[in-house]
Formats: structure tokens, sequence, C-alpha cells
């Protein structure tokens, strides 16, 4: 009775030793997804902002003014103008 009773106090204490570990484990997982998203939240807020530079960069504004000062370009006459059709 007595071999009986000292396994099943082994077999409860580390049973109770599987317990803790994997409460720690789970514990850490936990931290490091809360980690991963706050990097994603940062993340989308950049990509976010970098969608609004691109379309403040490609905006057609800003492209005409770069047109006209750096190559020098202007708006063709319309006698210059030709239009192209497709055919099917």
């Amino acid at each position: 009775m007595a071999r009986l009773t000292g396994f099943l106090l082994a077999l409860a204490i580390l049973c109770s030793l599987g317990v803790v570990a994997s409460q720690h484990q789970a514990r850490k997982l936990y931290a490091a997804m809360e980690l991963e998203q706050q990097n994603t939240q940062q993340l989308d807020e950049e990509w976010g902002r970098l969608q609004i530079e691109q379309r403040t960069w490609a905006g057609h504004a800003r492209v005409e003014k770069l047109a006209r000062e750096r190559l020098l370009m202007k708006q063709p006459v319309p006698g210059q103008i030709l239009l192209l059709e497709e055919r099917p």
C-alpha cells in the first residue's frame, strides 16, 4: 500500500510540474503573439502612410508640374494631336 501511495504521490507531482510547464509555455507564446500583433498593427499603419505618400507623389497635378518645369513639356495644340483607333 505504501508503494502505491508513493507512486501516486510521485505521479501527482509529475503531473503538477507538467501543468506548470505547460502554463509557462502558454504564457510565453501569448506574449509572443501579442508582440507580433503589435508589429502587424505598426506595419498596417506604415502601409497606409505609404499609400497616401504614393498617391501624393503620383498625383496628376504634381506630374504635370514636373513635366512642365523639368522636362519643359507643354500642352499640344489641337493640330498636333493624333487620335489612333484600335481595330477589332
